[in-house]
């Protein structure tokens, strides 16, 4: 019977496109994989992958093998792996990625909870606004928008990801001392000094597109005064009264709670998804990674951060 390392390290290697990125997911050294694997195709006696210097491609027969193991190989893991956490105690290091504005104010507070409970874990964190390899990159998880869900990686929502406009008191009531009006529409922001996003990925300026709750569509763009890269940076600036921004809920959110600032058009909001919790879905999940899905998950809901930092107008 062929054992189950060589099975995995097939269908690793299929799924993830190379034995390097494979040997990352599994622990192992990528000769290892490489070894795993060439053991399968002499006891199959088939040739399950097209092999060159920069590509590794399925054969015919390796499709259809891979079609035939695959759940097979993930189930038995799974049973392997929900074993082993029934005696394993969560130890090391938990090397996370996450973006700077929830993991500050969201995340690390839970923390000490988390570390009593799993004294053995040691944290090592990476706080950035960026999305990650996180296979490649060696996290065990990460925590934003917008990571590519590449083969292998699971995305488990924690939060909306809902862009607002907001403004401080003191640039309104500058705007009526000088006659001009509060928005009513997305249109009507292009009256306003705006503090607007910068992407990293391409280095043009976003713009948001928002949605009320009747499902209509306008796109606001204020006019630019400043252009930042961070949207912390762009709420604060916000609150110090130099325009209007438009921000995720997370960020707006301690502001808008001290008063320094005030949502406009509170009917209109950009939907860009969820801040999801990303981790590698394959069946052997380290106890540290399973120990931190489990416990973020539960903790977000008890949090009832799905309403907090929801930008859905509040029900008639």
């Amino acid at each position: 019977m062929e054992s189950l390392a060589n099975l995995e390290s097939f269908v690793r290697s299929a799924e993830l496109g190379g034995f390097s990125a494979a040997a990352r997911q599994l622990g192992l050294s990528p000769a290892a994989v490489s070894r795993n694997v060439a053991v399968l195709e002499r006891n199959l006696g088939l040739r399950l992958f097209q092999r060159s210097t920069r590509k590794l491609a399925l054969t015919e027969a390796g499709e259809r093998f891979l079609d035939s193991v695959r759940s097979h190989v993930d189930a038995l893991g799974a049973a392997l792996g929900a074993a082993a956490l029934d005696r394993a105690e969560p130890a090391g290091t938990l090397k996370l990625s996450l973006s700077p504005g929830f993991g500050i104010d969201y995340v690390l507070p839970l923390m000490p909870e988390f570390l009593r409970r799993y004294p053995r874990l040691r944290l090592d964190w990476r706080f950035e606004n960026r999305p990650v390899e996180l296979i490649a990159e060696g996290f065990d998880a990460a925590i934003g928008g917008g990571i590519e869900l590449a083969a292998g990686l699971v995305a488990r929502p924690l939060a909306p990801l809902h862009v607002i406009a907001v403004a401080a008191p003191g640039y309104l009531d500058e705007c009526a001392a000088q006659g001009r009006a509060l928005p009513v529409h997305p249109d009507d922001l292009a009256g306003h000094d705006g503090i607007v996003m910068r992407s990293h990925r391409h280095g043009r300026i976003n713009h948001w597109t928002l949605r009320d709750g009747a499902g209509r569509e306008a796109l606001a763009m204020p006019r630019e005064r400043a252009a930042f890269d961070d949207p912390e940076a762009m709420a604060r600036a916000a609150a110090l009264g130099l325009g209007v921004t438009l921000v995720a809920v997370q960020h707006a959110l301690p502001y808008l709670h001290e008063g320094r600032l005030r949502r406009l058009l509170p009917d209109w909001y950009a939907d860009l998804g969820a801040i999801n919790l990303y981790y590698a879905g394959r069946s052997l999940l380290p106890a540290k990674t399973r120990a931190f899905v489990d416990f973020l998950g539960a903790a977000c809901g008890r949090a009832g951060l799905a309403q907090r930092l929801s930008g859905r107008p509040a029900p008639a």
